[in-house]
């Protein structure tokens, strides 16, 4: 049985249909909804144009934001949603969401983690500021903390002289849209076992 996808973003999707054309043309899954907690969210738009049922949540509505994430897991029980992938999400998951989905909320990070962690843009300016001479990509389990879960895959790029911001953002982005199908996949095959911190890949 073919595992159901959830995809959340807040922003353009950039990596959404890298993990799109992955899952059709290899068939491991099924990517049945996207949410966003924004109302014109690029991700919202390209989930429509693939015909995926795409939802926007309006944290506003909501008290808190257990009180939204709990929305959130309405809509993904509902739909009997096993794997949640986070393409550019921007909102902190809160207990409800992570203790029904524990290990089952993948995220993608523009850097090799633990190092720099934080938001788009200002993690390639840190990595520059840092004269750091490479970077990457990090896959990786969602839990409490800042982006400080399970690593399950990394991959790394070079920083050439002259670097700017918006060049190393499409360097890593490459490398995004090539180990986060690859994560899914794995995980869809059950390939992955969480031992502790460490993530173990079976072959």
């Amino acid at each position: 049985m073919k595992k159901k996808i959830a995809v959340m973003g807040s922003t353009n999707g950039t990596d959404f249909p890298a993990v799109f054309e992955s899952v059709k043309k290899e068939n491991y899954a099924e990517i049945t909804l996207v949410i966003s907690d924004k109302e014109n969210s690029g991700i919202l738009q390209k989930a429509k144009e693939k015909g995926i049922k795409s939802i926007y949540i309006n944290p506003k509505q909501f008290n808190s934001r257990e009180e939204f994430d709990a929305k959130l897991l309405e809509e993904l029980k509902k739909r009997k949603i096993d794997l949640i992938v986070l393409i550019g999400y921007m909102k902190w998951i809160t207990k409800p969401l992570l203790d029904a989905y524990r290990n089952k909320i993948m995220n993608i990070h523009p850097s090799l983690l633990p190092d720099f962690p934080g938001m788009d843009l200002n993690v390639h300016k840190a990595v520059l500021e840092a004269g750091k001479k490479v970077s990457g990509a990090t896959v990786f389990f969602v839990d409490e903390g800042e982006d400080s879960g399970s690593i399950i895959l990394q991959e790394s790029v070079q920083v050439s002289e002259g670097e700017t911001v918006d060049s190393l953002k499409e360097k890593v982005q490459k490398i995004e849209q090539k180990i986060l199908p690859k994560a899914i996949k794995l995980y869809c095959e059950n390939k992955l076992k969480v031992e502790g911190k460490k993530v173990k890949i079976m072959e």
